[in-house]
């Protein structure tokens, strides 16, 4: 009877207090949200905080703070039955045609996450209440030890306790003898626990607030637990000291078994899970699955059903880069797209099937080619050892002169190859001319970079196998830019010497911290208010740009496993353009130095060989766009124009990131309009066209 009434007591203390933190934390955010809200109101600019935040498939789905998942099955013992029926019923399988978390999607569309597989699985198994409850020690553990760090080390020996018991539970009816077999199974049941509750808490839809909700809970859950734990044996001492007699026997049993297993002969056995590799993917899903997003461009290409390939490039001076690709193999027409700073191939396929060039220009008929600069936190080298220091030295000039080539040699070798394969006849064709026709389509850095690959290619007469350039909103020239870009110009170059010892470059070094930015971004679309602040402030350092700063952050190429980055050395190289007006090469910072790698005392000035390009180039600019305002595309298009080069030039009303993360259809068949422009040669139509002949004449025959 007391023992029931003490049950009672704490049970309703333990929702009491859940309730109260719950309430507590959900009025603090929503202070800050509306302290958001007020900011907001004072601040000029933000009539376009969230535009073009619509449409975007990868982007986290707008959803307020639900109830904690204690309150979303009920409260009433008939709906806990219900609710544990119903799960019940899900382990025969079915459920796992039901991806973990759509109760929550909100209509989301966007593809499922690598992980997914595994948390259908953890939906669909039924946990017992002893599984629950290691469930919420996982969770304190291994993933909030650094926030409650005092109560982990108070908390150190019931978690001890509750380990033994659960080992005796477990282990209670093996036969003796088999210690180090039953140990092997433990550890492999708390890793796949550890799994379920790293699934459960770190879904990829969750924010901050939303894992503090959960974490909260699953505390409170705990300390409660303990409480109980302890009144039971106070009102029980019968029990407790049956079972810590169990643990004592079962200790000194353990002990027994290790030495009759010295003594005896050693007979090799295995043991489930010792030769498998289920454990190591387990670890890996348990480093990947800590992120609100791990999903990598190949991800989001194979599931939305577009075939996949990745090459490995390596430059000449021992940068490894990932060179993406959606395959045409037969096809005689291929298009390269190449992003700009801070970003990734992610970019040219965040919008799904409907609004990304890099599927636009599949469904077209195009081979299509993804490149990615050297730059991640990752730091792929040949030498595995590099320092950071080592790997961040390179400027905008190895991005055109290293990288760019490297794989666009890549692409050749690999297109006249399989071309030669598919198509033997082009072995006569092929003497004076390549196979294939390649078009490159750039954004922002990666325009000024391709811009200097040509020239640089040019005026060493190498081919640069390029057929036509579309460039959107290209880089190189700013000197017509905001306040705030012309004061960071000059602080930087004033703090260049100062810094370029100590900063070899802008990235976010630690997992934690990149797992959190990536969290922080999904939080910011839960509470509007803040990202509408959040947005409104990144928008200002940006020169007031409107471009959906916000939401680009919870792009999954912004996640803890690794991260675009940028080196001192590149944004030294956008400063000294600024500061001198003209499109040029890095400057090293003295004659001797521009000497030795130029042949003259000052950096190559692009601007003067423009007219060496002798592809097409189209030129597109955006009107709302404040990082690269349309009167340095122009400046591009009036040299290029009275250098001679075949140029056009268009204006839209896009901000600078609207060409590649936002979803319209009017620039997508532009740039389609533009890659349809170039042709095969009359030598390959007349090719084709025989080659059709002669395979229409074997299948008459």
């Amino acid at each position: 009877m007391m023992q029931r009434v003490v049950d009672n007591i704490i049970a309703v203390t333990k929702e009491s207090v859940k309730t109260f933190t719950y309430e507590s934390l959900n009025n603090i955010v929503r202070l800050i949200n509306g302290v958001s809200a007020l900011l907001l109101t004072f601040l000029p600019g933000k009539a376009n905080i969230l535009e073009g935040i619509h449409g975007w498939e990868l982007r986290p789905t707008f959803r307020g703070p639900r109830f904690p998942r204690w309150m979303e099955n009920g409260v009433s013992s008939f709906n806990h039955f219900i609710h544990e029926l119903s799960v019940d019923s899900d382990s025969d399988g079915s459920s796992l045609d039901y991806p973990y978390g759509d109760e929550d999607s909100d209509g989301d569309t966007s593809p499922g996450s690598p992980l997914s597989q595994s948390s259908r699985v953890s939906r669909a198994s039924s946990f017992s209440r002893n599984d629950r409850h290691w469930m919420g020690w996982m969770w304190i553990r291994y993933v909030f030890f650094w926030i409650l760090l005092p109560a982990r080390f108070l908390l150190g020996i019931p978690v001890r306790i509750f380990q033994l018991s659960y080992s005796r539970s477990s282990n209670g009816s093996s036969a003796p003898g088999s210690g180090q077999v039953l140990q092997a199974r433990a550890i492999n049941k708390m890793q796949t626990l550890k799994d379920h509750i790293v699934h459960r808490t770190t879904d990829r839809r969750r924010g901050v607030i939303e894992d503090l909700h959960l974490a909260i809970e699953i505390f409170i859950e705990a300390i409660f637990d303990v409480v109980h734990k302890a009144a039971h044996f106070i009102l029980s001492p019968s029990e407790a000291f049956k079972t810590l007699s169990g643990w004592y026997s079962l200790s000194s049993s353990g002990a027994q078994d290790s030495h009759d297993s010295d003594s005896e002969v050693s007979v090799p056995t295995a043991t489930l899970g010792e030769n498998d590799p289920a454990p190591k993917e387990r670890n890996t899903s348990f480093q990947q699955s800590l992120n609100t997003d791990a999903r990598t461009c190949q991800d989001v290409i194979t599931e939305l059903g577009y075939p996949y390939e990745a090459i490995h490039v390596i430059t000449s001076d021992g940068y490894v880069l990932l060179l993406e690709r959606l395959p045409r193999r037969d096809s005689r027409k291929a298009v390269y797209l190449q992003h700009g700073i801070l970003d990734s191939s992610m970019g040219w396929v965040s919008n799904g099937v409907v609004g990304s060039p890099a599927f636009a220009a599949y469904d077209q008929g195009y081979d299509v080619f993804l490149g990615n600069f050297r730059g991640l936190v990752s730091r792929e080298h040949v030498n595995k050892n590099i320092s950071s220091r080592q790997y961040w030295q390179y400027s905008i000039n190895e991005h055109a002169t290293q990288d760019i080539p490297a794989m666009i040699e890549k692409i050749h070798q690999v297109k006249t190859a399989e071309l030669k394969l598919s198509q033997p006849d082009l072995e006569e064709e092929t003497n004076d001319e390549q196979p294939y026709k390649l078009c490159a389509i750039c954004h922002s850095l990666g325009g000024a970079a391709i811009l200097m690959y040509v020239v640089t290619q040019r005026i060493e007469e190498r081919p640069h196998r390029l057929s036509r350039l579309v460039l959107l909103s290209p880089a190189g020239f700013h000197g017509d830019s905001s306040l705030m870009f012309t004061v960071v110009e000059h602080v930087f170059l004033l703090l260049a010497p100062i810094l370029a010892p100590l900063v070899p470059g802008f990235y976010i070094p630690t997992r934690f911290f990149r797992m959190l930015l990536n969290k922080l971004a999904r939080d910011f679309h839960n509470y509007p208010a803040v990202g509408g602040l959040v947005q409104t402030l990144m928008s200002y350092f940006v020169g007031g740009d409107s471009s959906n700063w916000v939401g680009v952050l919870g792009i999954p190429h912004y996640n803890m496993n690794d991260m675009p980055g940028v080196s001192f050395q590149v944004a030294l190289h956008l400063a000294q353009m600024k500061r001198a007006g003209k499109f040029r090469m890095f400057d090293y910072g003295s004659a001797s130095a521009n000497m030795e790698v130029y042949g003259s005392t000052e950096p190559l000035d692009l601007g003067e060989y423009y007219g060496l390009i002798d592809v097409p180039v189209d030129l597109v600019a955006g009107r709302k766009d404040k990082v690269i305002r349309p009167s340095m595309v122009r400046k591009h298009y009036k040299l290029m124009n009275d250098a001679g080069v075949d140029v056009s030039y268009s204006e839209f009303e896009y901000a600078h990131l609207d060409f590649t993360f936002s979803h319209r259809e009017e620039l997508l068949a532009y740039v389609m309009s533009r890659l349809l422009l170039v042709e095969p040669s009359p030598n390959q139509q007349s090719s084709q066209k025989g080659l059709r002949l002669k395979k229409k004449g074997q299948v008459n025959s």
